[in-house]
């Protein structure tokens, strides 16, 4: 008993696991459970806040079945000026697209995006700005990427065996299962 509990936790732990004809299958409840509790939540809001629930599950199955975070990422960059390069780029474009490409793009179909009700309570309050910005980070920052690419992408990949290939399906597969299913629940209403 002791052997299999110092397993668990060691970090030579193959990835996803030593028994690939569990884990394979192990992986894909996992996945499914997940877009469960994400389509759960966002259409047809019978389970609260899926980031909290999906991070929860995330960080105990990686930690469990991997034996170690550093399956989701957790693990420091080999160069920090490149990651930080990678993300100044990425900020750069999104800002740009957003502004010049997809917002003029889709006001032609939907009416322009408006802020929410409590940004105007933002300006000029430090307190409320800091207290917003930790929100958004905890949830969008931390939360969302421990959920979504730490936990369940990493168990979409697993059952195609961690491949580059897996990884890329697993990307696509979710979102267009989430988009579909809130189509579907357009058209039911």
């Amino acid at each position: 008993m002791k052997s299999e509990s110092c397993l668990l936790f060691s970090p030579t732990v193959p990835f996803p696991s030593g028994n690939p004809l569990a884990s394979r299958p192990l992986s894909a409840f996992e996945f499914c459970f997940g877009a469960f509790i994400v389509i759960g939540h966002n259409v047809f809001h019978i389970v609260p806040n899926e980031v909290i629930v999906l991070c929860v599950l995330g960080l105990v199955s990686i930690r469990l079945r991997d034996g170690r975070c550093s399956a989701m990422g957790f693990q420091k960059p080999a160069s920090w000026r490149r990651i930080l390069l990678i993300a100044l780029i990425a900020a750069i474009l999104r800002i740009l697209l957003a502004q010049f490409l997809i917002e003029p793009l889709t006001s032609v179909f939907w009416p322009s995006p408006t802020a929410p009700a409590l940004t105007k309570e933002i300006t000029g309050n430090i307190n409320i700005a800091l207290v917003a910005l930790l929100l958004v980070w905890a949830f969008a920052a931390f939360g969302e990427e421990i959920a979504y690419r730490g936990y369940l992408l990493t168990r979409a990949a697993d059952i195609g065996r961690r491949s580059a290939a897996a990884y890329w399906i697993g990307s696509c597969s979710f979102p267009s299962c989430l988009g579909t299913a809130i189509i579907t629940k357009a058209h039911l209403v």
